[in-house]
């Protein structure tokens, strides 16, 4: 069961890893003004996992299958973040989204009007 765990905590890292450079490089196109085909990518990647999680009660679904492989119920052990991060996370994640859509539609005025 921990080698199990384990595995599942290396997959979820790994997709936090992924949508923090999906995030980061959605954030550094718009500040910059570097708007692309990645651009529209990265909000449909970050589209697809907000839908994910609002399917599962907005929990991720990696989270679910790691409740198998523990008893904890510390916020970071499915993952490995720090608690605080983990605890964080959606909200964190969610105001950076936030700025770098508020940027994108300001982009996106400047450039029509």
């Amino acid at each position: 069961m921990k080698a199990r765990l384990t595995f599942i905590k290396i997959i979820h890292t790994a997709i936090w890893l992924f949508f923090n450079v999906v995030i980061f490089y959605l954030l550094y196109a718009v500040i910059w003004g570097k708007i692309d085909a990645w651009v529209w990518i990265c909000i449909g990647l970050i589209g697809l996992e907000m839908l994910t999680l609002l399917g599962f009660g907005w929990v991720c679904p990696v989270t679910l299958l790691a409740k198998r492989y523990s008893t904890s119920r510390q916020e970071n052990f499915d993952i490995y973040l720090p608690n605080w991060l983990a605890r964080y996370n959606k909200e964190i994640y969610s105001v950076l989204m936030l700025i770098a859509l508020i940027i994108l539609g300001y982009r996106f005025i400047q450039s029509h009007f």
